[in-house]
This record gives structure tokens, sequence and C-alpha cells, in this order.
């Protein structure tokens, strides 16, 4: 039978264990409901003297010192944006051309502050009247002698429900010192931390906290970070969750000091943020002015999505170097967020071979990053598709080699200038993505070149004219630049089962002058249903493997 004959409140016996409480819980209904004891000197075994000090008066520094609570961040964080000099945003919106008469792509188209953490201050006292000592625990880097202590508010405490919650107040509580089993404890806060540290003292308590404004919970949390209570960290991420978020606060919570977002409390936050960012700002080019004076951390957490809806990587290449431009005026500032931060979100072995060139030249990148970044990019390219399948599976969490969904596909492309200009065009479609042309779908291949001229592929799911049932069509065009003409022979061919080579589907002859594009309505001479069946001839291991072939003629 238990003894219940314990005082439950003398530090010795609550302190004699050897083993340290399990601080992960996170507050639910399960957890005990003491608030009826905060502050209770009926309840309560020892006596904390808060120490409330006069907030530095001095201008935050640029990662965040001097700022104490989050409201004083998200103030900072404004003047800062305001005083960055915006250049001219660059026009990334594809103009109109006709294609069949409707739209085809354009190739000129394609074109942490660190925080520093604070840690919680125990201090000594004179002796009290009652004669018992005050716990003495010093340290110089909790020193806040250059302030002046406002008040003092004095709490009725008990030590094991504080140390069962913090880490911060077992340790306090049971050091193995002569002060542990004194009954008066110090602690020494600024101003501006108050609020916070009583919701937390009493959440410690409750499990309940009495505000409902993100900054105030914001507050908490810091409070609870500096404190150690995980159980309030995770109770301050979930009311956060169920807060409607904005830009503003998902900014806020990814810029948290780095004490706290490295919490698992605080990751389904930061991941809720980052996601939030993502779904608003997924098509950059339609935000640009907004997405432009995003600080690095919601740069990152946009550049990290696969969902960007853009029209291929080159156009987030030319948008990241406009944002860094617009950021960092200093060339060697931007050299070295590029290399140390950017570059590693920009998936390099989807941009094109122009672009790739480009990118050697670029004075923003250290060369020998961007001559490292491309070299990767083309080995990849060379790689059969499968292997580059391989290599995006194997990198899940280095998104690298994981294609975005583009609004343009990625083509592959082999070029020869002897005997004739010529170019071999490589284009792969998913099952779903064939399946998503119907009933009168359209996907567009980004831009190739051939002489000079952008060229660019189209597959359809057109109506059959003769037979009135739809079909896979494949067409070819030349975007429209001046009144320059070129007469082009092209073949279509395409992968089939069994022996899995290309077989010529269509072959042809057009003279281009732009803005126009042939090809061939139904390029396997079969119904729609017979393409898209489960034994169809021409999906391999779920991909339709598609090439062209262009050559200038004399």
């Amino acid at each position: 039978m238990k003894d219940f004959n314990l005082d439950f409140f003398d530090p010795g016996t609550a302190m004699e264990s050897s083993s340290s409480p399990d601080y992960s819980r996170s507050a639910s209904s399960s957890d005990a409901d003491f608030g009826f004891a905060f502050n209770d000197s009926n309840f309560s075994d020892r006596i904390l003297h808060i120490e409330i000090m006069d907030d530095l008066v001095e201008e935050a520094s640029p990662n965040f010192e001097g700022c104490t609570t989050i409201l004083d961040w998200a103030r900072h964080r404004k003047r800062r944006r305001e005083d960055v000099k915006k250049d001219n945003v660059v026009d990334l919106t594809l103009p109109d051309e006709q294609i069949l008469n409707e739209n085809q792509p354009d190739m000129d188209d394609f074109i942490s502050p660190e925080n520093q953490d604070e840690e919680a201050i125990a201090m000594g006292e004179e002796s009290s009247s009652s004669g018992d000592e005050l716990t003495n625990i010093n340290d110089s880097n909790w020193n806040m002698d250059c302030s002046t202590v406002v008040r003092v508010r004095t709490l009725h405490i008990s030590s094991p429900i504080l140390a069962a919650k913090s880490p911060f107040f077992y340790k306090l509580f049971s050091n193995g010192m002569k002060e542990s089993e004194q009954r008066h404890v110090t602690l020494r806060i600024n101003v501006s931390e108050e609020a916070a540290l009583m919701e937390l003292l009493n959440f410690m308590y409750s499990n309940t906290l009495n505000v409902s404004s993100a900054l105030e919970i914001l507050d908490v949390l810091m409070a609870a970070d500096k404190f150690e209570v995980a159980s309030c960290m995770k109770f301050c991420s979930r009311l956060l969750r169920i807060i409607p978020m904005t830009p503003e606060s998902a900014l806020l919570y990814l810029e948290l000091p780095s004490s706290v977002l490295m919490a698992d409390a605080v990751q389904p936050l930061t991941d809720a943020a980052k996601q939030y960012l993502v779904d608003r700002y997924k098509d950059i080019t339609k935000y640009q002015e907004e997405v432009l004076s995003l600080p690095l951390v919601g740069i990152e957490a946009i550049l990290s999505s696969d969902e960007l809806q853009v029209a291929s990587e080159d156009v987030v290449y030319d948008f990241v170097l406009k944002w860094v431009r617009t950021q960092y005026p200093k060339l060697d500032e931007r050299r070295e967020v590029l290399g140390t931060q950017l570059a590693r979100l920009i998936r390099f072995p989807y941009m094109t071979c122009r672009k790739l060139k480009k990118v050697l030249t670029c004075n923003d990148f250290d060369q020998n990053v961007a001559s490292k970044l491309v070299l990767e990019a083309l080995f990849f390219k060379a790689e059969a598709p499968h292997r580059q399948r391989i290599l995006a599976a194997e990198s899940a969490s280095y998104r690298l080699f994981v294609e975005r969904a583009y609004k343009y596909r990625p083509v592959k492309v082999v070029e020869f200038e002897l005997p004739r200009q010529q170019c071999v065009v490589y284009l792969d479609l998913k099952r779903e993505e064939c399946a998503n042309l119907f009933p009168s779908g359209r996907v567009y291949s980004q831009a190739f070149h051939l002489g000079g001229q952008g060229f660019f592929l189209s597959a359809h799911c057109n109506m059959d004219q003769q037979s009135s049932f739809h079909c896979f069509g494949l067409f070819l065009g030349m975007q429209e630049k001046g009144s320059t003409s070129f007469a082009i022979d092209y073949e279509f061919a395409a992968r089939s089962r069994p022996t899995e080579e290309f077989v010529s589907k269509y072959k042809g002859n057009y003279v281009f002058t732009g803005g126009k594009a042939v090809g061939y309505r139904n390029l396997f001479a079969i119904p729609w249903t017979t393409f898209m069946a489960e034994d169809s001839l021409y999906f391999v291991n779920g991909i339709l493997h598609l090439r062209a072939e262009l050559t200038i003629r004399h």
C-alpha cells in the first residue's frame, strides 16, 4: 500500500528522486490541474522573488539583440525592410502569341539573422527577515547590472510542480548544493518579459493560458523556451496554428531564435508557416512586388517547395538573382548568400543549357561555386531517365534533383552543326499528365533553339476531324520574333513496346514565320481510350517518350 504520509511540499522529500521527470508531454486533459495552488501559501514550499528590471534602451542590432518580445522583433524587422532600397521589378510575365490561334510559350520569359539566445536568470538576494537563505546562482552571462530594479514580485510556489514541468527549475531545486534546500529563490527578468512569465507560471499549474493574441502567445512561447517548459511550447504552438495566419505572422514564426526553431514542439508551427507562404506565393511572377520584399527566411520557404507555379527553373533562377540584388546591394554579401543559402534551392539540373551558360558568366556567383553547380547539372542531364529518377529518390531531402510542377515541360536537346544544322528533342510525359489532358487540354514543352530561333513542342488531346473521337496530337511551333522565316524538316517518333525503341510516327516540312504550329492531330492513329489503356503500347513504365528531329533546309 502506498505511503500517503510523506510531506509533498518538503524540499528534501520532493527532490530525493535520482531520475529526472519526463518533460516531453504536452498539455492535455490528462495533465493534473493545480491551478488552485498557484501563489497559495497553503500549497507551497518556497517563495519566488521576481526582480523586474528596466529594459535596456538601445538600437536593436541586425541580429535582434535587444529585442525581448515578439512585438519588438516585428517593429524592428519592418524598420529594416523600409531601409532597403527597392529596385525596379523585372517583368517576368508571358506575352501573348498565337499558336493554333491560342497562347504559346515565349523564350524571352524564360529568362538569418542570428538571434542571441536568452537564458533565464537566477540571482542571490540579501537574507530576508524570515531568516532563510536565498538561492544564489550567478553566471556572468546572466548579468543585468546595467539595469535598475523597477519592482519585485513575490509568489508562493511549489517546487515539485515547477520541477515536474521544467528542467530549469528541476536543476535549480536539485543541484546538490545547500541553497537548493533553502526557501527563497530569486529570478531577474526584464519588464517586457513580466506578463509572459506570469502566464507561463500559471500554465505550469493549470495547463491553460489566459492570452489569445498571436503576439502574446508568442511571448509566452519565448518564455517557455527560456525556462525549458516543453509542454507549454507545444501548447502555444498548437494555439498559434489555430489562429488564421498572415504573411507577417508566418514570417515571425520563421524568424524565431534558433533555440526555439530547433525545438521539436515548434516544428509543426514552422512547417505550417512555410506551407502558408508557399500556398500564397507559389506563383512568384504574379506576386513579384510582395515576394521581392520578403526576408531571406520567406524566400527559402518558397523556393524549397515543389509546388511553384513557374514556367521553368530558368524563371526561378532569374527571380532569385533579382531578389538577391534587391536585398544585398554589396557584391560580397550577394555571393555569400547565394553560395551558402540560395544556390541549393535553385534546381540547376532542370534549367536550360542556354541559361546554364549564363550562370558561368554571372558575376553574382563565385566562379568556383558556379562551375560546380553547372557541372553537376550537366552530369544529371546526361543520365538516363531511370537513373535520374533514382537520383531524385535518393536525395528526397535535398531537392536539387526533384522536378517541380513546371508550366512548361523540360526537354533534352542534342544539337548538331554539321553537316546540317539539326537538333533532336526528347520530351517525356507521365501517364497522369496525359490523362489530365482529356478532353481538350494541352501541355507545352520548354523552349529549345535551332539556328538561333526558339521552338517548342505541344501535346494535345483533341478531336479527330474525320472520325469524331478524341485522340493524342503532337505539334511543333516557332516563337514569334521578327519576320525571319525558317524552312524546317521535322519528324516525330515515340518509344513503343515491346522493343521499347523509337518508332517514327510522322514526317513533314514547313516554312515557319513564327506564331504558328504544325503537326499531327492523331499521332498514333488510335482513339484516346486505346492510347490511355492499361495495355497501351506507348507507355513504358508509365512514361510516354516522345522525340522530335528538326533540320534546317537550305
